[in-house]
């Protein structure tokens, strides 16, 4: 199972550079089976640019979470404690194996009237498929 996530293009541009090896929520998908990440950079870009593999689900209070994510954060405290501010848990996705499509993909070509997600989307695998493998960069 993968899930779309919406996430801003600063840090998209981190994940891909490798800073940011940690996507930070404040809610998680309730499903446990969802191995892979699909990345929906928002406007101005708004397009699927890429996948990731999720190598671990960290959840704790904030502090605790930052005190063992913050290396690989890409975000500045400031900003995670404001996107953390007022709650008791948090989790983080720990970004394994990245793949960045060499063309990134218009979402409403793999799906039917699609707004990207608040929070975000399962994606059963006949609703989306991987592009061709030449639109795969491992990174």
């Amino acid at each position: 199972m993968r899930v779309l996530l919406s996430i801003k293009p600063e840090h998209v541009e981190n994940i891909r550079r490798g800073t940011k090896t940690f996507e930070f929520r404040r809610r998680i998908f309730a499903r446990r089976d969802v191995q892979t990440v699909l990345i929906y950079c928002t406007r101005p870009v708004s397009r699927l640019i890429g996948e990731f593999d999720i190598a671990d689900i960290l959840e704790d209070e904030p502090e605790a979470l930052w005190a063992s994510t913050a290396g690989g954060s890409g975000i500045s405290k400031d900003f995670f404690d404001a996107y953390f501010e007022g709650r008791l848990r948090g989790y983080a996705l720990q970004i394994g194996a990245l793949r960045i499509y060499d063309e990134p993909i218009c979402p409403s070509d793999w799906f039917d009237n699609f707004t990207p997600p608040q929070s975000y989307m399962y994606v059963a695998a006949a609703e989306a498929c991987c592009p061709p493998p030449r639109q795969l960069a491992m990174l």
